[in-house]
């Protein structure tokens, strides 16, 4: 039986069997304030109304908890039991769920159809429990980014177009819309591997400059496994980037990545990955696969947990991009250091990074006498924050996440076109769901 019909069928005999649980759901009185029910903490009907009011708002912890009070005060009503245990399946919480079965199953005042409920609620919880060779995972995001400078207009507006100054006419200010969803399939090898595969649709859209509208595939596989104290990822993905305007892009990854523990609060991690990356050349873009590269990109980190509310991380990298036309072959050098707080109210992460950028050859397209080198700083913040601490009536489980960011970047060269500042503002929801 489902979960959602144990709990259907929970609720009929609370409703056809209980008379006092009736009336306090249909009850008009005003709210009961907790005050009131520390002056009156056997007063059965008034706690009853409370943990219904608590539990409309999704207050899942503080009905649970007046609830097992009245369960040990009312030892033998079973109605108080069953909307207990109506709660804790809800709650997620199997472990009190089971005691509260074993309860109801030596209590003299349970009817057949009760025991009939609680034993088909005991296989549920059960079945659960039990391993699983694959679990589903699905997600859903949806965002919005307003960007002052999209395009990285350079700060003087203007930019060296075959070896001649010309005006940047790019639009600067846009806004994007995003929204994305995926599926991920787990199967759990042995006690400490296993293999994940994802697939994933994006769609991106701009307002004013519409043709960098995109749609995004991806499909990617990983095999995870532990060998002593290092946790080992080797991952592929294949990617596919369908411009509306534009030729269409895809990409090829695989690689390793790592980690493991030093002492009680230092983890450090490393990766390698390879990429080949191509572009159609079409008629609507005959330049598009001039950019087609093989690239090879090393990272290292180290994270730290200063205290149980404030950890850092700090990362250095490596890239190099071979490009079919020379002059686009670059190589980069990232540093980057980030301070994250897992406050009560919120996860607020503040980073800032730092990118070199050195290509190998001149590029007449814009200046032919200087190779181009640049250097960019990004500073960043981002605030995590679940809707339900907003809304508990629309997500009493703190399932659906809330995230807020600005990024600001400052980008140095010494070719005028790459010199600029960009900012961006971004608000994003997400929701995953474990499908069983």
């Amino acid at each position: 039986m489902s979960k959602v019909k144990i709990l259907f069928r929970i609720s009929a005999i609370l409703i056809c069997g209980s008379y006092f649980l009736m009336q306090s759901a249909f009850a008009t009185e005003k709210n009961i304030t907790y005050m009131q029910i520390l002056q009156k903490p056997n007063d059965l009907e008034l706690n009853i109304k409370y943990a219904q009011q608590q539990g409309k708002m999704g207050n899942f912890k503080q009905t649970i908890s007046t609830l097992e009070r009245l369960n040990m005060v009312y030892p033998d009503n079973i109605e108080i039991k069953m909307y207990l245990l109506s709660v804790l399946v809800q709650a997620d919480s199997p472990d009190k769920a089971l005691t509260v079965i074993d309860e109801i199953k030596n209590n003299e005042d349970a009817t057949e159809e009760d025991l009939l409920t609680v034993a088909e609620i005991e296989q549920e919880l059960e079945d659960r429990a039990r391993p699983k060779l694959w679990n589903f995972v699905a997600g859903v995001n949806w965002g919005l980014s307003q960007s002052n400078n999209v395009n990285s207009v350079s700060k003087t507006r203007l930019q060296m177009s075959s070896d001649a100054l010309d005006v940047f006419a790019s639009p600067m200010h846009d806004r994007t819309y995003s929204v994305s969803s995926d599926i991920s399939a787990i199967r759990q090898i042995g006690d400490s591997s296993s293999f994940l595969l994802s697939a994933s649709v994006s769609d991106s859209r701009q307002v004013v400059e519409t043709g960098d509208d995109v749609e995004g595939y991806t499909l990617t596989s990983a095999y995870d496994t532990q060998i002593a104290n290092q946790g080992i990822s080797i991952f592929g993905m294949l990617s596919k980037s369908d411009y509306i305007d534009d030729a269409d892009s895809f990409s090829t990854m695989a690689g390793l990545s790592g980690f493991f523990p030093s002492g009680d609060r230092s983890t450090y991690s490393y990766s390698y990955t390879f990429s080949d990356s191509k572009g159609n050349h079409n008629s609507s873009d005959t330049t598009a696969n001039e950019s087609n590269a093989i690239g090879h990109s090393v990272t290292i980190g180290h994270d730290y947990s200063l205290t149980e509310i404030i950890s850092t991380s700090l990362g250095s990298g490596y890239s190099i991009s071979e490009n079919k036309v020379g002059a686009n072959d670059y190589e980069t050098f990232d540093f980057s250091l980030r301070v994250n707080f897992n406050l009560p109210y919120a996860y607020i992460s503040v980073g800032d990074a730092l990118s070199f950028n050195e290509y190998f050859e001149f590029d007449s397209s814009n200046n032919s006498a200087l190779i181009r080198s640049d250097v960019a700083n990004t500073f960043d913040i981002i605030v995590l924050k679940p809707l339900g601490d907003f809304f508990p009536f629309l997500d009493p489980n703190k399932l659906i996440n809330l995230s807020f960011s600005y990024d600001k970047t400052i980008s140095e060269a010494n070719i005028i076109n790459y010199d600029y500042v960009a900012e961006s503002f971004g608000f994003g929801i997400s929701r995953s769901f474990n499908l069983r």
